[in-house]
């Protein structure tokens, strides 16, 4: 602003309100707005009124609220190119996690042998939907469900993962890896739809629209990420939390309330580590603090994604801490890891670029819109005249160096209206479906506070049901006050029961819970699953019993050892067990890092039976009540 108090231009230093040869159109009126708006409040925004105003779309078939919306944002700070980066690099990390750990398990969970094959389930999901079945189960096992398919998915996944980590191609391996996880968890039944995976799959779907294109993008300075699909991820980190506060808070446990949740939290969670151990034995204060922490956090402290940028890096800062503590003290697989890259989007280049080297944000640092000083940077470029007839004169200058008709392009000569026509449907095409995308997160997350949503259609969001991208959260919404454990165990003569080994749950009383996440063991995930129900709500478990008397290899792969290397066991059962923490002094003196007690049997007692049937020779009594 020039000392007489009106608004010039830098380049031509004319009043831009007052000396303008035609009237203000309303789409400059409204950019102006949005600038004064930025101007008063001193919020980091001015690049966008810079890229609006000096950037006018020539396109006749693209509205600039449909650019601003869905195409690339402006150059230069705060920008988002090295958040986009780090985050797309952690998101190649989680995708790889979630292919390596199925290496492992893939065929013995739904293996044509294995305890829930996929090939049975896709032929009942044929028979009850019919041509619809590519729809509900969207999933590449269609093609073949064979223990050689199932592998190949898992190493095409790592190596898709690895390449989008190289920053090769990262649309088109993002695009790879989301259809892999999507064919797996599409037909994986009982072992999936957790909600780490349903995080990883919302993630990577807006990331197709988040990343840059081109073979190799370096930090994607050629192709800044869209408003729209930025604040979506970002939306998905708050969904997280706010989800899940709720759910605690409202969801009917009293014990978030009277802050009583995380008292037992580390020894009763799925797979805690040996660090937990530690950390239960602090006293009840440390645990309520804790708790109020976790719901403050969860319920309050991330609407800051909304307020400005030092406030979104304070933000950031607190719940980085949360994420590695949680880390520390359980295994949830990539969950936490997922929640981290996730983070990093709540800051921007501004932040970043203070602590890496020069050498590997030279591309950056080059930018002029970087290297201008803070006070012009919102004057850069700044023009707000008529929007109309800017792009009419660029499009003469157009017609008179390319011709009437024509224009140049790396393919060759096409007519210019077919040109700007294909450019703008792409435009219109992401415009859309992030539109659609952003309708369902808020429906899902508005009928997590209110329970229903009447006046909003629900259809837009069931109809994107089957690819498992818009998902409501809320973990640890009720909390489980014991610890069981199934163990399966063989013998030959029903006196004398051998244990079969885990590979990661606890079991032996002598060994320290390991940490080993973001690796996830689906099988021992879903065994502490099943411990809080009854065997005919988890009959797979009777699947394992089957395969452990046929000595089935890929069951046998889903456990650490097998006792019975020569020929099967002639009886097989699992039981259960409660499992506690041992306290310091117990621990000092045996060693023990846990303690347990025999609940009884959890699912019948097989043995095999003639023609490949197996008959029951002792069914469960009556349990405990499941916690």
């Amino acid at each position: 602003m020039d000392p007489s108090g009106s608004w010039r231009s830098l380049a031509g230093g004319t009043n831009l309100l007052l000396d303008s040869p035609q009237p203000l159109s309303l789409e400059s009126l409204a950019l102006f707005g949005r600038f004064v708006f930025c101007a008063h409040s001193r919020s980091v925004l001015p690049q966008e009124i810079t890229y609006a105003l000096s950037s006018v779309p020539v396109n006749r078939w693209t509205p600039s609220f449909v650019t601003w919306f869905a195409g690339a944002r402006p150059p230069g700070p705060p920008g988002y190119l090295l958040p986009r980066w780090f985050f797309l690099r952690g998101l190649a990390v989680v995708y790889f996690s979630a292919f390596y750990s199925l290496a492992f398990q893939i065929r013995g969970l739904i293996g044509p042998s294995g305890l829930l094959p996929a090939n049975l389930y896709l032929e009942q999901v044929a028979q009850f939907v019919g041509a619809s079945r590519y729809w509900y189960a969207p999933t590449l096992l269609w093609l073949s469900s064979s223990d050689r398919a199932l592998m190949a998915l898992c190493w095409a996944g790592m190596l898709a993962s690895f390449a989008l980590f190289s920053n090769l191609w990262p649309r088109g391996m993002l695009a790879v890896c989301f259809l892999l996880f999507l064919s797996f968890v599409s037909a994986a039944q009982e072992f999936s739809g957790y909600q780490s995976d349903g995080m990883l799959l919302s993630a990577g779907f807006l990331s197709l629209f988040f990343a840059p294109g081109g073979w190799r993008p370096g930090w994607g300075e050629r192709e800044p990420p869209s408003r729209a699909s930025l604040f979506l991820l970002q939306f998905l980190w708050f969904s997280i939390y706010f989800d899940s506060g709720i759910a605690k808070y409202f969801g009917g446990d009293p014990s978030w309330r009277d802050l009583t949740a995380m008292d037992q939290y580390y020894q009763n969670g799925p797979l805690p580590t040996w660090i937990g151990w530690y950390i239960q034995q602090l006293p009840h204060w440390f645990h309520a603090t804790t708790t109020a922490i976790t719901l403050l956090v969860e319920l309050v402290l991330v609407w800051m994604l909304f307020l400005p940028r030092r406030f979104r890096a304070i933000c950031f800062c607190v719940v980085t801490t949360v994420q590695i503590g949680i880390i520390l003290t359980a295994n949830y697989a990539f969950l936490n890891y997922l929640v981290l890259a996730l983070g990093i989007l709540l800051l921007d280049d501004l932040f970043l670029i203070k602590f890496l080297p020069q050498s590997c944000t030279k591309a950056l640092r080059e930018e002029p819109s970087y290297n201008a000083p803070k006070h012009m940077q919102a004057f850069v470029a700044l023009d707000l005249r008529s929007c109309s007839s800017a792009a009419s004169g660029l499009e003469k200058n157009d017609s008179e160096t390319r011709g009437p008709r024509q224009t140049a392009s790396a393919g060759g000569i096409w007519p210019r209206w077919a040109s700007d026509l294909v450019s703008a449907s792409a435009l219109w095409l992401r415009a859309f479906c992030l539109v659609w995308l952003l309708y369902a997160s808020l429906y899902v997350v508005l009928e997590q506070v209110f329970r229903n949503v009447p006046l909003l259609p629900w259809r837009p969001v069931s109809l994107l049901g089957p690819l498992r991208i818009t998902n409501s959260y809320g973990l640890f919404g009720r909390m489980t006050w014991k610890r069981y454990e199934i163990e399966f165990q063989g013998s030959n003569d029903g006196i004398h029961w051998v244990a079969y080994p885990f590979c990661n749950k606890p079991q032996s009383l002598s060994e320290a819970p390991r940490m080993y996440a973001p690796y996830q063991p689906r099988f021992d995930w879903n065994l502490w699953f099943a411990s809080l129900g009854v065997w005919r709500e988890n009959q797979w478990v009777l699947r394992v019993e089957e395969g452990l008397l046929s000595n089935e290899p890929n069951v046998l792969g889903l456990f650490a050892a097998n006792p019975f290397p020569g020929d099967p066991p002639k009886q097989v059962r699992a039981v259960l067990w409660q499992y506690w923490f041992t306290d310091p002094a117990s621990k000092r003196a045996t060693g023990m890092w846990w303690r347990r007690e025999f609940q009884g049997l959890f699912a019948p007692t097989l043995e095999p039976g003639p023609d490949k049937t197996f008959l029951v020779t002792q069914w469960p009594s009556a349990l405990p009540t499941p916690p």
